[in-house]
């Protein structure tokens, strides 16, 4: 089995082209070849799979093998990994993923290969219950989340997935490492959520760590950065156009007056390889569709 790891400032994942639709992933499969020891290593990873309303569909796993509904940095590496490949013409690109059809524009070097990616991520849903959220209330624009003597004025959104935006005057005094895993696992978060602590700089300027659900802390998150944004807007701390810097890179989100958010980003190939037909065969189960 041929697979590619690629990255999104920062964010990598393992690609598999799959369009015969013959390999069914597990999650022990996506554990061992996202482990940075014993695998590949990557934050998650991505089959690259037939749509029957779309070019592609992207069956994104996290790390800890739990499929997520969609990924921001991924599906910009998919749509390079399609489209150098020659799998699609143009620089335009519709991707399926759970959190529904992503509609892409592709950005080519002087080579012709793909190196930014602009992804219409669709509106934010502040909805409460559809986030999810438990507790009373219509939205969650301003949550009280206290954990041992922090407190936090959060604001949680959906982009596709769940996230908890909590903002910080000094990101680098923030015990990341603890309150990340801790405020991911609250009861508030009945399908837990990706937690994203955020200084910021100017009015179109942001500094974010980010602590995604099933993975850990990563150098950067597609959704997570227009979850930034949008709650930076809405709390009145910035304009809807922000520049949010990762430790990976950055990424450049616009909140369009017609609710669409748009998020820019790169997109690199890092290395091809080869699973060994032991690993493969012991781990993953293929069948003849």
């Amino acid at each position: 089995m041929q697979f590619v790891k690629s990255q999104g400032a920062g964010n990598d994942f393992v690609m598999i082209e799959d369009l015969q639709d013959r390999i069914r992933v597990g999650a022990e499969m996506v554990r061992l070849l996202c482990d940075r020891h014993f695998g590949i290593g990557a934050d998650g990873l991505i089959r690259v799979a037939p749509a029957t309303d779309a070019d592609f569909f992207m069956d994104y796993y996290n790390a800890d093998g739990e499929p997520a509904e969609m990924c921001g940095n991924g599906i910009r590496c998919l749509a390079k990994f399609v489209a150098d490949r020659g799998l699609v013409g143009g620089d335009k690109l519709r991707v399926g993923t759970r959190a529904g059809i992503k509609d892409l524009e592709l950005f080519r070097g002087p080579g012709g290969d793909v190196e930014r990616v602009r992804v219409d991520m669709g509106p934010p849903v502040i909805e409460r219950k559809r986030i999810p959220l438990s507790g009373p209330g219509d939205d969650a624009l301003r949550e009280t989340i206290e954990v041992d003597d922090f407190t936090f004025i959060a604001t949680a959104l959906s982009m596709g997935n769940p996230h908890c935006v909590l903002f910080v005057t000094d990101l680098d005094a923030v015990p990341f490492g603890y309150l990340g895993p801790t405020i991911e696992m609250l009861p508030l978060f009945p399908q837990r959520a990706n937690i994203e602590f955020v200084q910021v700089l100017n009015r179109n300027e942001v500094r974010s760590r980010v602590w995604e659900r099933g993975v850990g802390e990563t150098l950067a998150c597609g959704t997570g950065a227009c979850a930034i944004a949008v709650a930076s807007s809405l709390r009145g701390f910035t304009e809807r156009q922000v520049a949010v810097k990762l430790p990976g890179g950055t990424l450049d989100i616009d909140w369009a007056s017609d609710g669409r958010v748009f998020m820019t980003g790169p997109a690199e190939e890092v290395f091809r390889g080869t699973l060994d037909p032991r690993f493969v065969s012991h781990h993953v189960k293929t069948e003849t569709v």
